[in-house]
C-alpha cells in the first residue's frame, strides 16, 4: 500500500515539473522509495531474520567387542651349538708319540685318539713296583713269624706275652706299609694311563693343535691350546633368548620352525627341551634351548638361525581392529560408546596379527567400540553410532 502511494507521488511530481525526466531517473526514484519501504519493514531488533539450515549429524562406525583366539608368531635370531663339546688336554707333562685321528674324524666313545710318553713316569712306576714287592715280602715274613709264635705260645711257658704282642705289632705295621706301597703303585699306574687320551663320547674332531713330538701338558702349563676339540654333531642345541613379554607363550615340548642362511629355502624343526626359568639381567630375556636332530650333519655348530615361534594362547582374549587403539603420549585407550556418549577406556595391547590386536582393560563382551579411534572424539561427546 505504501509502495503504491510512493509511486503515485512520484508520478504527480513528474506532471508538475516542466523539466522532462528520463526513464532511468524515474526508476532510480522508485528504487529509493522501495529501499526506504524495506527498511521500514525490518523487525524491531533492526535485523532481517535468516533461517539457518539444519545441522548435519555425522555417524560413527563402531564394532562389537568379542573374544577370540589370536594366532601369531615371533621371529627371533638363534644359534646352533654342538649338543656336547669338550677340549681335550694332556694331564701329564709329556711328549706326543702318535696321533690316531685328525680334523673331521668321526670317533666313538672310548676310541684311542693320541698316545704320549713321559720317561720319568716309567722310572716312577719301576720304583713303585720295587717298593711294593719289598713291602709284600716284609709282611709275609712278619706274618709267618707271628703265626709260629702264636702256635708255640699254646704250650704254657714257652713264649712270653710281650714277645707275642711285639710280633703282632710288627705284622700289622708291615701290612700297613704294604697297603701304602700298593696305593703308590696304583697312583703311578693311573698317571701313566693319562698318557692315552680316549674319546669321552661319540662325535667329530673339529680341531687339532699338536703334531707328533710336541711337548704337551695341563692347560696353562704345557699347552696353550687343547690337543683336540670334540663335538657331538648328530644332535644339536638351538639356543634363543625370548623377551620377557613373550615367555608365557613358550612351553616345553613345543615344536618350532627355523631357517639358516646356508639353506634359506628349507625349514628345519626343533623341539623345546630346556627353559632357564630366570631372566638374563642384561637382556631381560629367558634362555631357551631346543634339541635338533642332525643325523646327516647338514647343520653345523655355530650357524645363525632365524627361529619362528608360534604364539598361541590357551584362553581367548578381547580382540579389536588395530585402528580402534589410540596411542598418545599420555595413554593408550579405546573409545567406548555408552548411551551414545564417548567414554575413553585405558587398555594395554597384546599381540598383533594381520591388523588385529589383543586388548586388556576394563572392558566387557558386547561393548561398542569406535572402529576408527581418535583423540578428536572427545570424551563425553554425543555420537550417532553405525554398526
Amino acid at each position: 500500500m505504501q509502495l503504491r502511494n510512493l509511486i503515485h507521488i512520484a508520478s504527480g511530481l513528474t506532471s508538475k515539473v516542466t523539466v522532462p525526466y528520463s526513464t532511468t531517473a524515474i526508476m532510480l526514484i522508485a528504487g529509493a522509495g522501495l529501499l526506504g519501504l524495506l527498511q521500514s519493514c525490518k523487525s524491531s531488533s533492526g535485523e532481517i531474520p535468516v533461517k539457518e539450515p539444519a545441522p548435519v549429524v555425522a555417524t560413527t562406525e563402531v564394532v562389537t567387542l568379542e573374544k577370540g583366539m589370536l594366532s601369531s608368531s615371533l621371529q627371533i635370531p638363534g644359534e646352533l651349538l654342538a649338543f656336547q663339546q669338550v677340549d681335550l688336554y694332556a694331564k701329564e707333562n709329556s711328549f706326543v708319540r702318535k696321533l690316531y685321528v685328525d680334523v673331521g674324524s668321526e670317533v666313538k666313545t672310548g676310541q684311542l685318539l693320541v698316545t704320549m710318553e713321559a720317561p720319568e713316569l716309567t722310572s716312577l712306576e719301576a720304583a713303585a713296583q720295587s717298593r711294593l714287592k719289598s713291602q709284600e715280602a716284609l709282611y709275609i715274613a712278619s706274618k709267618s713269624n707271628y703265626d709260629r709264635l702264636l702256635e708255640t705260645s699254646k704250650t704254657p711257658g714257652t713264649i712270653s706275652q710281650n714277645d707275642l704282642d711285639q710280633a703282632l705289632a710288627k705284622k700289622n705295621s708291615d701290612f700297613a706299609q704294604w697297603d701304602a706301597a700298593k696305593a703308590q703303585y696304583r697312583e703311578v699306574a693311573n698317571r701313566k694311563a693319562y698318557l692315552e687320551i680316549r674319546a669321552p663320547f661319540n662325535g667329530v674332531i673339529t680341531s687339532r693343535n699338536v703334531n707328533p713330538g710336541a711337548y704337551v701338558g695341563p692347560s696353562g702349563k704345557g699347552s696353550e691350546f687343547p690337543l683336540f676339540t670334540l663335538q657331538e654333531q648328530k644332535k644339536l642345541r638351538l639356543v634363543i633368548y625370548v623377551p620377557e613379554a613373550y615367555t608365557g607363550y613358550v612351553d616345553q615340548q613345543d615344536k618350532v620352525k627355523f631357517t639358516v642362511n646356508a639353506f634359506p629355502n628349507e625349514k628345519f624343526t626343533a623341539q623345546v627341551k630346556r627353559l632357564a626359568g630366570a631372566l638374563d639381567l642384561r637382556l631381560r630375556s629367558q634362555r631357551i634351548e631346543m634339541d635338533v636332530a642332525n643325523e646327516n650333519k647338514k647343520l653345523l655348530p655355530g650357524m645363525v638361525s632365524n627361529v619362528i615361534i608360534p604364539l598361541s594362547t590357551k584362553d581367548s582374549t578381547f580382540i579389536l581392529p588395530k585402528t580402534a587403539i589410540v596411542s598418545s603420549q599420555e595413554r593408550v585407550f579405546v573409545v567406548k560408546v555408552v548411551n551414545n556418549k564417548a567414554v575413553w577406556v585405558d587398555v594395554k595391547k597384546g599381540r598383533e596379527n594381520e591388523g588385529r590386536v589383543e586388548v586388556f582393560g576394563e572392558l566387557s563382551g558386547g561393548d561398542l567400540i569406535v572402529k576408527q579411534g581418535s583423540e578428536e572424539v572427545r570424551e563425553g561427546s554425543t555420537l550417532t553410532v553405525k554398526q
